[in-house]
């Protein structure tokens, strides 16, 4: 356990990416003169993995994390063991992580282990690290035919690069809408930009098995392709926990604000935790922007420091088929009490559905509105949640500000 003045003598942090190095990071600029180990099960060094499907064709080198953010893992750990898996966390006098290598013991942990991506289908690609894009790159030319299971955000940014490259794609998702899931009913407004994109979008179809390029769907049909790529979901790398720490349902760790979970001398952070917030309850990480982001209130909870008393809203986004989307603060359910959205969508072609509980503004998703993303993140950063005047803010002509109630 941590408490002002006195710290872990010895923290090791599992996970070899964005969370994982600027946790190091934070854990340092913060203060803390402890041993740091750091392990990641990638031999790479940790690099940016939105372009790996945003930018598939056309970045061919990924984006250096260490170098672009200033963070020499060297200068920052005391030791650095990539190509290094996690296989089991273990309690004894302290905590013994481990690992593929040996054991590794620690007196506080950090899981930092990512998510990895759901294969229901081996014969089907996958895109989530620097390999898989490597392996995709290599077998999408113009004409070849690309089927993409799963209109989610990576099945979505994948098939418009594909397209835009040449190849006939057909994307094959079991909703009745894309980003269903991730967006609800704002998902459909997404469903025209697949035709303009020229990508054939399938809804309300279920896959049942891939072979040999061969799609086969719940009625028997078939779709044949040259690649076949499987999006449909990640789930948390939390298996190598065991026991050690409790899972919720969907395999993450619940954490306080500060990633500090239900098991002392135990903190996560990234797309293995489920953090508690301000105020948007408790929010699942899976996202860039929670990678970036939380290392700074976990090392400021385990050096014993206050948390601040703001912090940015989660934030999520996507350059899909053309467009730009994002989502910043939360969405509201269908039986919440008081739910309520609200369309605002300008004559330029971009729009933006604000999310509402009675007049309190908790959210929105925005497409190709970048100056509404800038004020909805202002909105939603302060220490209350703002009121709309929602006839105000009905009107897509008027700023959102001039909306907000004193």
């Amino acid at each position: 356990m941590s408490s002002a003045g006195q710290h872990p003598a010895r923290v090791v942090v599992v996970g070899g990416g964005l969370a994982g190095l600027r946790t190091l990071a934070e854990l340092r600029d913060q203060g803390y003169g402890g041993e740091l180990v750091w392990i990641g099960a990638e031999t790479v060094p940790p690099y940016d993995r939105p372009p790996l499907s945003k930018e598939l064709l056309s970045r061919l080198e990924p984006l250096d994390l260490a170098e672009d953010l200033g963070h020499d893992p060297a200068a920052l750990a005391d030791a650095v063991h990539l190509g290094r898996s996690a296989t089991r966390l273990r309690r004894e006098a302290d905590w013994v992580v481990e690992t593929d290598a040996g054991d590794v013991p620690a007196d506080a942990v950090i899981v930092a282990t990512g998510s990895a991506p759901v294969r229901p289908w081996p014969a089907a690609s996958a895109l989530h690290d620097l390999a898989d894009a490597e392996r995709l790159r290599e077998r999408l030319r113009p004409g070849r035919h690309l089927v993409v299971v799963g209109a989610g955000w990576i099945g979505a940014e994948v098939a418009g690069v594909a397209a835009a490259a040449g190849c006939r794609v057909t994307v094959l998702e079991a909703g009745s809408w894309p980003l269903w899931r991730q967006l609800g009913d704002a998902g459909r407004r997404t469903r025209a930009w697949y035709a303009e994109a020229g990508v054939e979008l399938r809804t309300d179809v279920v896959v049942t098995s891939v072979e040999d390029g061969t799609v086969v769907l719940d009625d028997g049909s078939t779709v044949a392709g040259d690649v076949v790529l499987a999006a449909v979901g990640v789930r948390p790398r939390t298996g190598w926990l065991g026991d050690a720490v409790p899972l919720l349902p969907t395999g993450h760790v619940a954490t306080s604000r500060g990633g500090r979970t239900a098991v002392p001398g135990v903190w996560a952070v990234g797309d293995v935790a489920t953090r508690d917030t301000v105020h948007f309850g408790a929010v699942p990480g899976g996202h860039w922007f929670s990678a970036l982001r939380d290392p700074a209130l976990l090392a400021a909870d385990l050096l014993g420091l206050p948390l601040p008393a703001v912090e940015p809203a989660p934030e999520v986004f996507s350059d899909q088929l053309g467009h730009h989307l994002e989502v910043v603060g939360r969405l509201v359910a269908d039986d919440e009490p008081g739910a309520a959205r609200l369309l605002r969508a300008p004559r330029d072609g971009g729009w933006s559905e604000l999310q509402l509980v009675g007049d309190v503004l908790v959210g929105a998703v925005v497409a190709d509105w970048p100056r509404e993303v800038s004020m909805v993140r202002k909105l939603l950063r302060g220490e209350s949640l703002p009121r709309l005047d929602t006839t105000r803010a009905a009107d897509p002509t008027a700023p959102l500000r001039s909306a907000v109630l004193p």
